[in-house]
């Protein structure tokens, strides 16, 4: 019983309403936001069974979030903490979701000069390249189209950049992909099977 009465008073205590509240909310809605931003993200990549039991948990936490404000509207540093949370989580959120770097991308690349290189170089790392003979605005150029890996956009346009300095290139977002060439790494393998399971691919 006496225990009880002291947890009692410590949820009473000041420093738990003007301290530990305040920063419970803020955790809180940091992790709520986190999820909130890659729940999105993951309904724009097609992950629809992450999504919903992203949703579940971000929820969960924002009623709570939202009940201990009600229950204490006179005190500001609910409304601080929360307001704070908010912003975090969006740049949390965004961050690792930079991290797990979801999703295939299609980096379209266009060269006026030679591409013989740019072309082995690509594939000699594994990516797969399709290039097309076009005409631009100055004379003819040559498209070069390669579906990757998320994690590997960085790889890519440096090899892009040393081959040819001077070319132009595009990175684009692509929601599905029915197949493709990617270098082989059994990291890359694990991420696949995992994916895999969150995610529905529609073939085309």
């Amino acid at each position: 019983m006496m225990r009880f009465l002291c947890w009692t008073d410590f949820f009473d205590s000041t420093i738990f309403v003007w301290v530990v509240m305040p920063l419970l909310i803020f955790g809180a809605r940091v992790i709520d936001v986190t999820l909130g931003t890659i729940r999105i993200i993951s309904i724009a990549k097609g992950y629809r069974l992450l999504a919903p039991i992203l949703g579940f948990f971000e929820v969960l936490l924002w009623l709570f979030v939202v009940m201990q404000i009600v229950k204490n509207l006179h005190n500001p540093l609910y409304y601080i903490a929360f307001a704070a949370g908010f912003a975090t989580g969006n740049f949390v959120g965004i961050v690792i979701e930079e991290k797990l770097a979801i999703g295939t991308l299609l980096v379209r690349t266009i060269v006026s000069g030679p591409v013989k290189e740019l072309i082995n170089g690509l594939r000699e790392k594994g990516y797969g390249v399709t290039s097309v003979e076009a005409q631009g605005t100055s004379g003819k150029v040559t498209i070069i189209y390669s579906i990757i890996r998320r994690k590997d956009v960085r790889d890519v346009v440096e090899t892009v950049e040393k081959y040819d300095p001077h070319a132009f290139y595009s990175v684009e977002d692509l929601r599905s992909v029915n197949r493709g060439i990617f270098p082989s790494t059994g990291g890359l393998n694990r991420k696949s099977h995992l994916l895999s399971f969150f995610s529905r691919r529609k073939s085309k």
